[in-house]
């Protein structure tokens, strides 16, 4: 699986997997792939740079990404504090009772409620590419579209290309005006933030709009077949995510969550605000129903509603509250039902493609005769 991309980046396959854990990324790069490690968690940078050294340590010279949520319009002088003083009591309430309802406890004492999504500040952001760009990152992206001109600059001063998410042509051409390298074509079947269109539609609409630059395929992409669709639409490589949430080396830390992954269909996902405020697929559960329910208060913009639930979520993985127990997933999850490595992972990718490719190179030598 060779393209201009993947020889410039210099990895076997082009194949780029996002994840959010270190171990999954460090996997795929030694798969022959190119890991790109999610940096929103990442509140405090020692924890990034904690981690960024274990990559180095384990992907031998290998290159790796870096992915991370920032606003293209630069913010000053707003804290999370006055951002969270903006959510309104009735939000509050409704949180409160539906967990009630489920009978979700409180943390334990002393337990903090872990991940809040804040990620998506200036300062945050910036506090991530400020260790980020002490390593030998290959690939930063943006998993809000187009970072800011100085990031924009500054990546490419340190020789790293810059990648951007884009669900319509017309965020691409965007994209392709600010700077960007590589525009990641996310259809309407990815897990997490997506926009309206498919991917098979969208990939070629984004090839034509902003050619010469590479695109990456994302979005329904689980297989060696699919990724020869994408390329054979344009896009020079592909980015998969959701993929990665069964294997052996993802730190889910919860059985529960594995269980409901790999029993889930493809049409088991909801494109929701439940979570972040903006639309964003994920496993359907009792979570969102609430929120996507006309009786309820509704969910807040970004990113009143990620800083509102960030605790409410946390509770409900401690405790493995199976109804409300979800994550963001796409609709390949259907083809997710059983745990392999990442190397198994990627084997069978590559067959697929190899399938595929010998598939219709002998249509193509029947149509020729």
């Amino acid at each position: 699986m060779q393209t201009e991309l993947s020889r410039t980046l210099g990895i076997e396959h082009a194949l780029f997997g996002f994840t959010p854990f270190p171990a999954v990324a460090a996997a795929i790069t030694r798969a022959g792939g190119l890991g790109v490690l999610g940096a929103v968690r990442y509140t405090d940078p020692g924890d990034l740079a904690r981690d960024l050294d274990w990559m180095q340590a384990h992907t031998g010279g290998l290159p790796y990404g870096l992915d991370v949520v920032m606003p293209a319009k630069k913010v000053d002088g707003v804290t999370e504090a006055e951002v969270e003083a903006m959510i309104p009591e009735g939000h509050r309430a409704f949180v409160r009772d539906t967990l009630a309802r489920h009978g979700v406890p409180e943390l334990p004492e002393g337990k903090t409620s872990g991940w809040r999504i804040t990620g998506w500040m200036e300062q945050v952001a910036r506090a991530q590419l400020d260790v980020a760009f002490d390593y030998p990152v290959k690939l930063l992206a943006n998993a809000l579209g187009s970072p800011p001109p100085d990031v924009v600059a500054r990546a490419h001063d340190h020789g790293i290309l810059v990648a951007a998410l884009a669900g319509s042509a017309r965020h691409a051409r965007r994209h392709a005006e600010a700077g960007i390298d590589i525009v990641v074509a996310q259809g309407y079947e990815a897990g997490g933030h997506t926009g309206e269109i498919a991917t098979m539609v969208l990939t070629p609409e984004v090839v034509e709009a902003v050619g010469p630059l590479p695109v990456l395929a994302a979005g329904g992409i689980g297989s060696g077949e699919q990724i020869a669709a994408g390329l054979a639409l344009g896009a020079q490589g592909v980015w998969l995510g959701s993929l990665w949430l069964t294997t052996t080396e993802a730190a889910l830390g919860s059985r529960a969550l594995t269980a409901k992954l790999l029993a889930a269909g493809s049409g088991d996902t909801v494109r929701s605000r439940a979570l972040t405020g903006k639309p964003a697929r994920q496993l359907r559960t009792a979570w969102t129903d609430a929120w996507d329910d006309p009786a309820g208060p509704g969910p807040l913009p970004m990113p009143l509603q990620g800083l509102l639930v960030a605790e409410a979520v946390s509770r409900i993985q401690t405790y493995e509250v199976a109804p409300l127990l979800g994550t963001p997933v796409g609709q390949i999850v259907g083809r997710m039902t059983s745990e392999r490595t990442v190397r198994q992972v990627v084997d069978e990718l590559t067959r697929g493609f190899e399938r595929a490719v010998d598939r219709i190179e002998r249509i193509a030598g029947r149509s020729a005769r």
